[in-house]
């Protein structure tokens, strides 16, 4: 297509239900025709914290080599972003906010500027700071001038997967358990809905004769 775009999948996770979730978005921007990047974002936690959880190692070391870590060009290839992260206290994880807090050369330059943008989240319950976390990077958005792009109420599987209107949510529950296949369809969904929104705001170019 002549106006293909790129989309970046940038996750921080645990455990392993952002990651679930991160792939799941990718999936749906894939099937929508765009190039994505899924890209995790360097763990800061210490060994002693990781070791604590096997659920935390056994992750850490199933994705170390698999998925790559995210870097700044990525922000800079990528025509739209989908950013995830699980709550902490409400607000965006250390891990992911470290990784954005890097991009203010990018944004004094407006690399980000006009760019869609959607986020995704995880806690243990439902009520366990989802929407306040994603209303945080939203508000990063705000700052870089981006095209905030969330679900709303725009297909009914948003309703299937709990109805959050910011960004697709997982509640896991203790023990943790992966994304249903519900949560999974919505967080397609919202790669899908990002990667459609992405291509009506690229410049399509001129064919040639």
């Amino acid at each position: 297509m002549a106006n293909d775009v790129n989309i970046a999948v940038i996750y921080y996770s645990a455990t392993g239900n952002v990651h679930r979730l991160a792939e799941a978005v990718a999936e749906g921007a894939v099937k929508a025709g765009a190039h994505v990047r899924v890209h995790r974002v360097p763990e800061l936690a210490p060994d002693t914290a990781i070791d604590a959880n096997p659920q935390w190692r056994a992750h850490v070391d199933e994705t170390h080599d698999v998925v790559p870590e995210a870097r700044l060009d990525d922000l800079a290839w990528a025509d739209a972003y989908a950013f995830g992260t699980p709550t902490r206290f409400g607000m965006v994880s250390a891990q992911l906010k470290q990784f954005l807090d890097q991009a203010g050369g990018l944004w004094l330059n407006g690399v980000l500027t006009d760019k869609p943008a959607t986020a995704f989240t995880s806690s243990i319950n439902r009520h366990g700071g989802q929407e306040t976390t994603l209303v945080s990077l939203y508000n990063l958005f705000a700052h870089w001038g981006s095209v905030i792009v969330p679900p709303g109420y725009t297909d009914p599987v948003l309703y299937e997967a709990g109805g959050n209107p910011y960004g697709v949510s997982w509640p896991t529950g203790q023990p943790p358990e992966l994304p249903d296949d519900q949560t999974l369809r919505a967080a397609q969904y919202q790669g899908h809905r990002l990667a459609d929104i992405a291509r009506r705001l690229t410049p399509k170019e001129e064919s040639t004769r």
